[in-house]
């Protein structure tokens, strides 16, 4: 019976705390070792993409081989020991790493790691025999060391996968911190003026922004969405709404804010990143509000006197689509006492029940005719109530954002 030192003092080793490379290493050394080997080389399964990995071996650059090629796939398809005595009579053997590295393989032991929850992890192969081949005592001082090796390895993907996982969500909460931030944290006082604005994400951080501050021109509203919902849509909301604020500071008017703004966004984001944007400026005095739309819609503006809806188009393609030069001209909307303009972003016309079916525009505009006499916030609520109990325990897949302006009616 051999010595089983060297075996348990492997595998009081491998209980240690590594990172994968160090620990990959570690088995690498344990399996020349404890098997009197030249070489050992350890193939890492990835069961999404069904390959293995090659990423710790003596003059080789990490490969990736399909599971089921060579000797190590069929060791991992099949998971059971292979034991080949002479690799150059075995058709499965593949020489090519021999003729890269200068080196020649003479026998092998390839061996599945397969942890305490019978799943595979990976697969280990140990070269040349110090002196003859591998005999069946080899064998299984082998299949031994592969359990251990095995939990180890798995055990050390998983904490990393946890560490990867909470350094994920630190930093979704910062880029959280960072967005919230931006918002208004109270609505402002606009004499005549009732508005209210939130924002609902479905991540950590969502793609949706929205502003409402007094500026020198008067009421600055802005409802914004970047493509996708994460920390990089953040951003890019976050970005445009500081550009914004800074270039209205600045004494710009509608029109030169948006233009660049936009050609600041398209130069420096993603060619798949944008924004589509609602950005206005409403003269309380005047009763009128005048904005441009970067692909924003649609955009309700519904009138007391009559119960009915405007609908208003994009007057522009979405914030950094492509540099622009010009605009067309600024929708102008007089607000009328009790009018309405109600911003919201596609996560609430688009969230889906049970049954696939949208919330929808009708929807929306129901409940505005049936509550606009009610104040902002608490519309803004309705509106939001009414999407939950409409999807009931539907997963909430966009971010949702209510942006509303409604004249006050002094009668």
């Amino acid at each position: 019976m051999r010595d089983l030192e060297p075996i348990l003092a492997v595998a009081a080793k491998l209980a240690a705390p590594f990172d994968l490379t160090t620990m990959l290493r570690e088995v690498v050394r344990a399996a020349i070792h404890v098997l009197e080997a030249e070489r050992a080389t350890v193939w890492l399964y990835d069961a999404e993409a069904d390959e293995l990995l090659l990423e710790v071996a003596t003059d080789v650059d990490p490969i990736r081989v399909p599971a089921g090629m060579g000797l190590v796939g069929s060791c991992a398809r099949n998971r059971s020991l292979i034991n080949v005595r002479d690799c150059y009579a075995d058709p499965r053997f593949d020489p090519s790493m021999d003729k890269r590295t200068g080196y020649r393989t003479r026998c092998m032991l390839t061996l599945p790691l397969i942890d305490h929850k019978d799943l595979l992890v990976g697969v280990m192969q140990v070269l040349n025999k110090s002196e003859g081949v591998f005999e069946a005592d080899d064998e299984n001082l082998a299949t031994v060391l592969a359990a251990q090796c095995a939990i180890a390895l798995q055990r050390v993907r998983m904490t990393e996968a946890l560490i990867e996982g909470e350094k994920m969500r630190q930093q979704l909460e910062m880029a959280r911190v960072v967005q919230m931030s931006t918002l208004p944290a109270t609505m402002p006082a606009v004499p005549g003026y009732d508005v209210y604005g939130t924002f609902r994400p479905a991540d950590l951080t969502g793609g949706d922004t929205f502003d409402l501050a007094m500026i020198d021109q008067g009421l600055l509203v802005v409802l914004g969405d970047a493509t996708g919902h994460g920390i990089a849509p953040a951003l890019s909301v976050t970005q445009m709404q500081a550009m914004l604020r800074m270039a209205f500071r600045m004494g710009a008017d509608l029109e030169t804010a948006f233009v660049q703004v936009n050609n600041q966004l398209a130069t420096y984001l993603a060619d798949d990143r944008f924004v589509t944007a609602f950005i206005g400026l409403l003269d309380p005095a005047a009763h009128r509000m005048r904005f441009h739309s970067g692909g924003q819609a649609p955009i309700l503006f519904f009138e007391a006197a009559s119960g009915a809806f405007r609908r208003h188009k994009p007057t522009s393609f979405p914030l950094a689509a492509m540099p622009l030069g010009a605009l067309k001209p600024a929708v102008s909307v007089d607000m009328a006492p009790g009018d309405l303009m109600v911003l919201l972003s596609d996560g609430i016309y688009e969230y889906r029940n049970a049954r696939d079916e949208e919330f929808g525009e009708p929807r929306v505009e129901a409940l505005v005719r049936e509550h606009h006499a009610k104040g902002a916030a608490e519309l803004a609520s309705i509106i939001l109530v009414a999407v939950q109990a409409f999807a009931g325990n539907a997963m909430q897949e966009d971010d949702m954002t209510v942006v509303l302006v409604k004249r006050r009616d002094e009668r």
